[in-house]
């Protein structure tokens, strides 16, 4: 009789376990959402956050960490003022020439040349012309600096290539150059 309650118990369960398997669904889910995750298309709006895609706009004034703010504006007027007042704020300790130079040959001297002669590799094979030689210009710290920040003419931007502090350096060999022609 024993044996008969055993039987059954093992059946009934065994019964129980099976019955409620499903070829077309899985079986319970714990974390539903690990699994048929909501999907959301980009930049459209949506509940998540209260008051929809503003609460995910930065603060009005804040700035990137680490992001130093040049004030001066990309303006003829501006450059003059660069020219005339901006001056390197990293003391001779922190100025690497070695540093500076890498800096020149990898982003300046394919158009103004290793020497600063306005004869890179561009400007040799005609890609660019109207590169001037370092020697030919007037400039100060403050103009190398601001043309780096902004661009020239035909030079681009160089500000999200550089940092601020990067950018000084390479304004430090450029002068170098200079001095040297």
């Amino acid at each position: 009789m024993k044996r008969l309650y055993k039987i059954v118990a093992v059946v009934g369960l065994s019964f129980m376990a099976t019955s409620c398997f499903d070829k077309s669904k899985p079986n319970y889910q714990f974390f539903p959402n690990m699994y048929e995750a909501v999907s959301y298309e980009t930049y459209s709006e949506h509940d998540v956050f209260k008051g929809g895609v503003e609460a995910q706009t930065p603060v009005k004034g804040s700035i990137k960490r680490g992001f130093v703010p040049y004030e001066i504006p990309n303006t003829p007027e501006g450059y003059t003022i660069a020219k005339a007042s901006l001056k390197s704020p990293l003391d001779s300790l922190s100025l690497d020439a070695e540093k500076g130079k890498e800096l020149f040959n990898i982003y300046c001297a394919i158009c103004h040349g290793e020497k600063g002669d306005g004869k890179g590799n561009l400007v040799v094979k005609e890609k660019f012309l109207g590169v001037p030689s370092y020697k030919d210009r007037e400039i100060t710290e403050g103009s190398v600096f601001h043309v780096i920040t902004y661009g020239l003419n035909s030079m681009g931007s160089h500000a999200n290539q550089l940092s601020q502090e990067e950018r000084w350096q390479v304004t430090d060999y450029v002068l170098k150059l200079k001095s040297e022609l």
